[in-house]
C-alpha cells in the first residue's frame, strides 16, 4: 500500500465532498431574491419636513423591482432592486428631484432610510399588505 503524508483516505475524501456539497447548497440559498411583490404601506418620517404614509405596489423580476408610488408627492413610477435582505428603490419628482429608499426587508416588514430630494432625509418603516 502506497502511503503519503497528507493524502486523503477514501473516508476523508467522502467527508470533504459532503462538506463541499453542503456549503454549495447553503451558499446557493442566498442567491434567491427576496420576494417583495405586492402592496406595501410605509410610514415615512422626514423630521421637520413632515411625516405620512406612502403606498408602493411592486412587481419583481429576479432582483429587479418596479412598480408605483402613491403618497404625499403624487403618483410615480418606481424602480430598484432587492438582494440578500437589502432593498433599494427610487423615483423622480419634478419639484423635488430624486426620491430614494434603502433598507432591509423580510417577508412582511421593511425599514430603512429615505431621501426626498429638497425636502431632506428621514426614515421609513412598514409592512406588506396580506
Amino acid at each position: 500500500m502506497l502511503s503519503h503524508r497528507g493524502a486523503l483516505s477514501a473516508a476523508n475524501l467522502k467527508a470533504v465532498g459532503l462538506a463541499i456539497g453542503i456549503l454549495f447548497s447553503v451558499g446557493s440559498m442566498n442567491l434567491v431574491a427576496q420576494d417583495v411583490s405586492g402592496t406595501w404601506v410605509l410610514s415615512v418620517n422626514l423630521g421637520a419636513s413632515g411625516a405620512g404614509d406612502a403606498t408602493f405596489v411592486f412587481e419583481q423580476d429576479g432582483n429587479e423591482i418596479s412598480g408605483t408610488y402613491s403618497g404625499a408627492v403624487g403618483e410615480h413610477q418606481v424602480s430598484g432592486s432587492v438582494e440578500d435582505g437589502s432593498v433599494e428603490f427610487h423615483f423622480e419628482v419634478d419639484q423635488l428631484g430624486l426620491v430614494s429608499y434603502s433598507g432591509t426587508v423580510t417577508d412582511t416588514e421593511m425599514e430603512g432610510r429615505c431621501e426626498y430630494g429638497q425636502l431632506g432625509s428621514g426614515t421609513f418603516k412598514g409592512s406588506k399588505r396580506p
